[in-house]
């Protein structure tokens, strides 16, 4: 069995190749060939949760297993932390253990930035991060991999934490980063906004935001929290990863059809769908796009296959 942590990760995993990955994978899920299931999540005694997330593609199958302990910052540790086990298909045995937390963050930003590909226009050139942890670096890392940037904004209630990410990322990536004192005031010039947050209420309002902008939806992930407001959702061309995962999961979709704003058919389709021509797009200059981002097991695994192999 292979060991794969969380440097080799980091090392192997970059967010090109990751991205190629994230397009082959969505696609064989929506066109059969790979299979999962709506995660399994097991409430702890302290508040915190356990998630077990099982998939299979060609040639392996496997799951990760991650605790998700928001207070973790304090002590200096990661919010999300885990592993993914890999087993080969023909024989079932384990091939690998990775490291779920690399993993995580590295495919969140991939699959986010096939998402803006698919849907942000193609001159989006200011990217704004409402949030500056793991998420914020790997989203920034993939994005600019599909749109030339020009700029970019952050936010985050952590004043220091956004004064930090901007420090080490501009020379990083060689793009001028503004911290901002709202959130408000990152979205206001925006193309592309990312919310990676882990507030269970609005961080990002309708009227902050712009004709044409994409966004990518990425913190919430349970049927009661929402980053962003019902209004928005209700003027936004919206789409999932899953249909299955968006009408489990998704606090931003539940939340705004409980308040009678969007209806059943307000899901226009997933980004396979999109991939394999199956759904529209972006349809104008002003459409605002949503990406709602609950993360799908295949996703690891097939980061995990490839990290596998030799």
């Amino acid at each position: 069995m292979k060991i794969i942590d969380h440097a080799e990760v980091l090392r192997r995993l970059t967010p090109g190749v990751c991205i190629g990955l994230m397009r082959d994978c969505l696609a064989d899920l929506e066109d059969g060939r790979a299979t999962q299931y709506l995660r399994t999540v097991t409430p702890l005694p302290s508040g915190d949760i356990m998630g077990y997330m099982p998939a299979a593609v060609e040639g392996a199958f496997g799951a990760k297993l991650i605790t998700v302990f928001p207070g973790n910052g304090s002590r200096g540790l990661p919010s999300h932390q885990g592993s993914v086990l890999l087993f080969d298909g023909p024989t079932g045995s384990l091939q690998a253990l990775a490291d779920g937390g690399a993993i995580t963050e590295v495919r969140t930003g991939a699959v986010s930035a096939v998402a803006t590909d698919l849907l942000a226009r193609p001159d989006a050139g200011v990217l704004a991060l409402l949030g500056t942890g793991a998420q914020a670096r790997s989203h920034l890392l993939a994005i600019r991999e599909v749109r030339p940037l020009r700029a970019v904004t952050v936010w985050s209630p952590d004043r220091e934490g956004a004064e930090r990410f901007a420090r080490e990322m501009a020379p990083a990536c060689g793009l001028p980063i503004a911290v901002c004192e709202t959130a408000r005031e990152a979205v206001a010039e925006a193309d592309i906004v990312c919310t990676l947050t882990p507030s269970r209420t609005p961080v990002l309002l309708r009227d902050w935001v712009r004709p044409g902008t994409h966004i990518n939806a990425v913190g919430a992930c349970s049927a009661d929290a929402r980053e962003l407001d019902g209004p928005l959702v209700r003027d936004s061309r919206f789409y999932g990863d899953s249909v299955e995962s968006v009408l489990a999961e998704s606090g931003d979709y539940l939340l705004a059809r409980a308040d009678g704003l969007i209806g059943e058919g307000h899901l226009l389709g997933t980004l396979g769908e999109l991939l394999l021509g199956r759904c529209d797009g972006r349809q104008s200059e002003a459409d605002i796009t949503v990406f709602e981002s609950l993360g799908l097991a295949v996703e690891d695994i097939a980061c995990a296959r490839f990290l596998a192999e030799d």
